[in-house]
C-alpha cells in the first residue's frame, strides 16, 4: 500500500496535548510494503529521529530492515530532516522492536518527546521509606515503554507517563507487585468524568454483556468496567458528549425499562485504606505494648527495687536468671510475630537490591536480638559470665517504630480529610429545570449533583450553595465567594456572570447554565492542585532522597568500622583490662558497641520527614484557605524580603461600620438619606453596603418618630460606577455624586472649611469620609471604619523580626491609609490607587526590589484581585 505521510498531519493515537512534529511534503520519501501477513488490531503510528542519513541507500537500507518486521505496515522517511514515520500494528511489533531492528543497521535513533503518551496513577501499599520509593521508581522506569515515573511516599501514590505502544495499566501494576508492594490502579489515560452505576434487574451474566456492549455503542462512552458480583458499571464519557442521566436512560432503554440503573456513590478507597492502615498501626503498637511495657519494667524499673530486684537476679542455673529468661519470653513474639512486617519489607527490598529502612530495622533489632540469645545461652553453660542483654532494646525499638508509623498515617489521615472537607463544600442535590423553546419552565426536579450535565439549567434559590460552575442566564443576586475566592464581601452576580461550585447564593434567586462538572470543576482542580503539589518532590527532599540511598550501606559500614575500632585496640592492648566487663572478652565488647550504632540509626526518619512535612503544609494550608503547589514553593518562602498587603479584608475586617453621618446643607436627614440609599442601591462597594444599612435604619427612626408610613422609594438613572472614587446617578431631577474628594474635584464641587475639617477631623481618626453632593454642593458626609484584624499588629510585628519588609497597597485616601499603617506597625504606604493601578504600583516595587537582588522573591497578598505577573508570587486565601 502506498502512505504518503508528508502531505498531512500524522495522527498520532492516544492522548497528545503536546505539538506533533510534521514531515515536510518535497523530502518525503514513498515506500510501498508488502501487504503485511496478518492483521489484527488498530495500527499506531511512531516517529523517530535518525542520524547519519547520507543519501537514498541510507533510506533503502532502513526500508529493507524494517521490511522484514512482521507487523510494520508502512514507512516514510526523510531524509533531509532524518525523521522517519512508521506505521504499525502494536499487538504483532513493538516500538522497541522497531527501534533496535533501526539500530542494528548501523543508525542512531532518538524518539520524539512528543510522541503518544499516557498517564496512569497508581496507589501504593507497603512503602516504609524513602528508598522503598526510590527502588520503585527504578523498577518502573526500568520497564519498557516507561518514559516518567514519580512515586510519592507521602502520598501512597505514583504517577506513570508510560507508551501505550509498548506497555499498558495492567503490565505496570504487575511490575508494581514483582518488586513487592501492593498497587490499585486510581486512574488511567482520560479519566476526567466517570460515573458508577448500580443495577438492577439484572439476573445473569449475558444480560450484564448485552448492557455493557448497548453502552459502549453509545456517542461519548469512551470505556465501560463491569462488576458481575455486585451488578456495578463503571463508564468513563466525554461530559461534551453525553452525561450520568443519558448513561441511566440508556441502560433502561436497553430492554424496555425491564432494568433499572441509580447512581452508585463507592466508598472513598482512599480514606478506607488509611483508616485500615491507622488501626493496623494502632493495634500492632498497642499490642507490641503489652509485651514491651512489662519488659522495660522487668529490665530497667525493678532491679532498682531490693525485693523484686533480688527476685529477678535469682539464678536458675550457672548465670541464667529468672529475669533473663522473662526478658527473653516477652521480646521473642514482639521481634518474630508484631516485627514481621519489618521482615517481610527486606525481603522485598534486598530482592531489589535496594537497602531501606525495614533493612536497617530488621538488622539492628535482630542484632540486639541475638545477641542477647547468646549472652543467654551463654549464661547457661558459664558460671562467671556477666553480661549485657539487648532483649529490651529489641522490643523497645519495634514499639517506637510503629508509634512513630501510627502518628505518620494519622497525620496523612487529618491531611485527606482537609481536602475530603473542600469537595463536600458542593451541596449533595440541585434543582434542575426543563425549558421549552420560548424558555419557559416546563418542569423542575431535585437530582443528585452527580446526575448534572453539561448545559444543564439549574435553579439556585437563596440560601443554597452552587452545585457546579456555569454561568447565570436569569436573575440577579449577590453570592458568597469567600470559601474559593477569598473575597471577604459577597459579589453581585447579574446575566452572564459566572458562578463556582459550592459557593453560597444569598439573596436572589438565579438560573444557571452548566458550562463545568465532575473533575473539570474549579473546586476539584483546586483539590488537584493539592494532590499534585503533595506528589512533587521539593528541592530539598531531592537531595535526602540521594543521601538516604546510601544510608543503610553507610551505617552498617560504620557499625562495622566501630566493631573494628574497638577490636583491634582491645587486641593489641591499647585500652585497660578494667574496661572489658567480668565474663565478656573483647571480641564482645567491640561487637557490643557495634550494634549500638546500628540500633540508634534505626528509625530513618532522613527520608521521610519532608515528604510528610510537604503533605502536612500542603493539606493543612488548603484548610485554611491557602493554596501550595508543592515542596518548591515552601521551600522558596524563606527567601521572600518584602510583603505587600491590601488594606480592605486583609489588615482590616472587611466589614465597614458608619460611625457619624453630618449635613453641611438645608437638605432634611430624610431626604439625605434618601437620595444617598437611590445613589448607592446599585454599588457592590463594601463602604456602599455598610452605609445603606446605616441609612435605611436611620430614614426607618425618622418615619417612626414622625409617625409617618411614607414607602416611597426613588431610584437613581444613569448609574455610573468610578473605580476607587465612587458613584454618581440621577435621582428625580437631581444630579447626585457619592464618593471621596478625588470625586468630588473631578466634577468641580467645591467645599468649605466645615467639610474640610470634617474630614481632616476623621482621617486622623482611621476613618474613611464618603461626602454627598446634589447639584454640586455637598450636602453631607458620613464616617466609616473598618475595625483592624487583632492579629494584624502581631503578624507585621513578626514579618519585621524576620527581616521581612512590609507594604500596603490601597484604594483609601493617604490620611486614613497612614493611620492604618501607624495602628498596625507599616512604615511605606501606597494609598488613592484604583484596581488596575495597583498592578502597576507592584510591578514598580518589583523592579527596585530586584534591581538589588536577582534572588528575591516578592509576595501580594490581597483579598479578591488577580494579580498574575513574573517575578513574584501571589497568595490569595479561598
Amino acid at each position: 500500500m502506498n502512505i504518503n505521510v508528508g502531505d498531512k498531519i500524522m495522527e498520532l493515537n492516544g492522548r497528545d496535548d503536546l505539538k506533533r512534529p510534521l514531515l515536510e511534503p518535497s523530502d518525503s520519501v514513498c515506500v510501498t510494503m508488502p501487504e503485511p501477513i496478518e492483521k489484527s488490531g488498530k495500527k499506531r503510528t511512531v516517529m523517530f529521529k535518525i542520524g547519519d542519513i547520507k543519501c537514498a541507500s541510507c533510506v533503502a537500507s532502513i526500508e529493507a530492515v524494517l521490511g522484514e518486521l512482521k507487523g510494520v505496515e508502512s514507512v516514510s522517511v526523510s531524509p533531509i530532516h532524518g525523521q522517519a514515520a512508521i506505521e504499525y500494528v502494536p499487538k504483532l511489533v513493538n516500538t522497541k522492536l522497531i527501534k533496535e531492528t533501526i539500530e542494528d543497521a548501523g543508525f542512531s535513533v532518538k524518539e520524539f518527546s512528543e510522541q503518544d503518551i499516557a498517564v496512569c496513577r497508581l496507589r501504593i501499599k507497603g512503602m516504609a521509606c524513602t528508598s522503598c520509593s526510590e527502588s520503585l521508581e527504578r523498577a518502573l522506569k526500568s520497564l519498557d515503554g516507561v518514559k516518567k515515573a514519580v512515586v510519592g511516599l507521602a502520598l501512597e501514590e505514583a504517577k506513570v507517563h508510560f507508551d501505550p505502544n509498548v506497555t499498558g495499566s495492567d503490565r505496570i501494576v504487575e511490575a508494581v507487585e514483582d518488586a513487592g508492594f501492593g498497587a490499585d490502579l486510581i486512574s488511567s489515560g482520560n479519566e476526567v468524568n466517570k460515573v458508577h452505576l448500580k443495577l438492577d434487574g439484572v439476573s445473569s451474566v449475558e444480560e450484564m454483556n448485552t448492557i455493557k456492549s448497548y453502552l459502549e455503542s453509545a456517542i461519548g462512552v469512551n470505556h465501560v468496567d463491569m462488576n458481575l458480583e455486585e451488578n456495578i458499571v463503571t463508564v468513563n464519557y466525554d461530559s461534551d458528549l453525553i452525561g450520568p442521566r443519558s448513561l441511566i436512560e440508556s441502560v433502561q432503554e436497553a430492554a424496555h425499562e425491564s432494568y433499572k440503573a441509580s447512581l452508585y456513590i463507592p466508598p472513598r478507597q482512599r480514606e478506607t485504606e488509611q483508616q485500615h492502615e491507622i488501626n493496623s498501626y494502632r493495634d500492632q503498637f498497642l499490642l507490641s505494648c503489652l509485651f514491651s511495657v512489662p519488659l522495660f519494667i522487668f529490665s530497667m524499673v525493678l532491679p532498682m527495687l531490693p525485693p523484686f530486684g533480688d527476685w529477678l537476679e535469682y539464678k536458675i542455673y550457672n548465670m541464667f536468671t529468672v529475669g533473663l529468661l522473662l526478658r527473653w519470653i516477652l521480646c521473642t513474639p514482639v521481634q518474630f510475630v508484631i516485627g514481621q512486617r519489618f521482615y517481610k519489607g527486606s525481603y522485598h527490598a534486598l530482592r531489589l537490591k535496594s537497602a531501606n529502612m525495614d533493612v536497617l530495622v530488621a538488622m539492628g533489632t535482630n542484632a540486639a536480638y541475638f545477641y542477647s540469645v547468646y549472652v543467654a545461652i551463654k549464661s547457661l553453660s558459664s558460671d562467671t559470665f556477666e553480661g549485657q542483654d539487648f532483649f529490651e532494646t529489641s522490643a523497645m525499638l519495634i514499639s517506637f517504630i510503629l508509634l512513630g508509623k501510627y502518628l505518620e498515617v494519622l497525620a496523612k489521615g487529618r491531611t485527606s480529610n482537609a481536602l475530603a472537607k473542600l469537595t463536600d463544600l458542593a451541596p449533595d442535590s440541585a434543582c434542575l429545570l426543563t425549558l421549552d423553546d420560548d424558555g419557559n419552565v416546563v418542569s423542575e426536579v431535585e437530582i443528585s449533583t452527580q446526575l448534572i450535565q453539561r448545559n444543564d439549567i439549574i435553579k439556585i434559590i437563596p440560601g443554597e450553595k452552587v452545585p457546579v460552575d456555569g454561568i447565570v442566564i436569569d436573575g440577579q443576586s449577590y453570592v458568597n465567594e469567600s470559601m474559593i475566592t477569598g473575597e471577604a464581601q459577597p459579589i453581585a452576580k447579574k446575566l452572564g456572570d459566572k458562578v463556582i461550585g459550592g459557593t453560597m447564593n444569598e439573596n436572589g434567586c438565579l438560573l444557571v447554565k452548566v458550562t463545568h462538572v465532575g473533575s473539570e470543576t474549579a473546586l476539584s482542580q483546586i483539590v488537584q492542585l493539592v494532590e499534585t503539589a503533595q506528589l512533587a518532590r521539593a528541592p530539598i527532599q531531592k537531595i535526602a532522597d540521594r543521601i538516604s540511598r546510601f544510608f543503610v550501606p553507610a551505617i552498617v559500614l560504620a557499625a562495622f568500622i566501630t566493631w573494628l575500632g574497638w577490636f583491634i585496640p582491645g587486641a593489641i592492648g591499647i585500652y585497660p583490662e578494667h574496661w572489658v566487663p567480668k565474663g565478656m572478652d573483647k571480641f564482645e565488647l567491640a561487637l557490643q558497641f557495634g550494634i549500638s550504632v546500628l540500633v540508634v540509626a534505626c528509625p530513618c526518619a532522613l527520608g521521610l520527614a519532608t515528604p510528610t512535612a510537604v503533605m502536612v503544609a500542603t493539606g493543612k494550608g488548603a484548610s485554611l484557605g491557602v493554596l501550595i503547589k508543592g515542596g518548591n514553593a515552601l521551600e522558596k518562602a524563606h527567601k521572600v524580603k518584602a510583603i505587600v498587603f491590601d488594606k480592605t479584608g486583609t489588615l482590616t475586617v472587611g466589614k465597614p461600620e458608619v460611625v457619624s453621618v453630618v449635613l453641611f446643607s438645608s437638605v432634611s436627614m430624610g431626604d439625605f438619606c434618601n437620595v444617598a440609599i437611590a445613589a448607592e442601591a446599585n454599588s457592590q462597594h463594601p463602604i456602599a453596603k455598610a452605609f445603606l444599612e446605616h441609612a435605611r435604619k436611620l430614614r426607618q427612626k425618622i418615619e417612626s418618630n414622625n409617625q409617618s408610613n411614607n414607602q416611597h422609594l426613588m431610584e437613581a438613572k444613569d448609574f455610573e460606577v468610578h473605580p476607587g472614587t465612587g458613584v454618581s446617578g440621577k435621582v428625580g431631577d437631581k444630579m447626585v455624586l457619592v464618593g471621596n474628594k478625588r470625586l468630588m474635584q473631578t466634577y468641580n464641587v467645591t467645599f468649605g472649611p466645615e467639610v474640610e475639617g470634617y474630614i481632616s477631623e476623621n482621617e486622623q481618626l482611621a476613618r474613611t469620609c464618603v461626602l454627598v453632593a446634589i447639584d454640586g454642593k455637598i450636602a453631607g458626609a458620613f464616617a466609616v471604619t473598618d475595625p483592624v484584624k487583632p492579629e494584624a499588629e502581631h503578624v507585621i510585628s513578626y514579618l519585621r523580626s524576620m527581616g521581612i519588609s512590609s507594604i500596603m497597597v490601597t484604594g483609601d485616601n493617604w490620611a486614613t491609609a497612614t493611620a492604618i499603617a501607624k495602628e498596625v506597625g507599616i512604615e511605606k504606604v501606597i494609598a488613592e490607587t484604583d484596581p488596575m493601578g495597583k498592578a502597576d504600583r507592584i510591578k514598580e516595587l518589583q523592579a527596585s526590589f530586584f534591581s538589588f537582588s536577582s534572588r528575591f522573591v516578592f509576595l501580594f497578598l490581597l483579598d479578591s484581585e488577580k494579580c498574575i505577573m513574573k517575578g513574584f508570587s501571589c497568595v490569595k486565601r479561598l
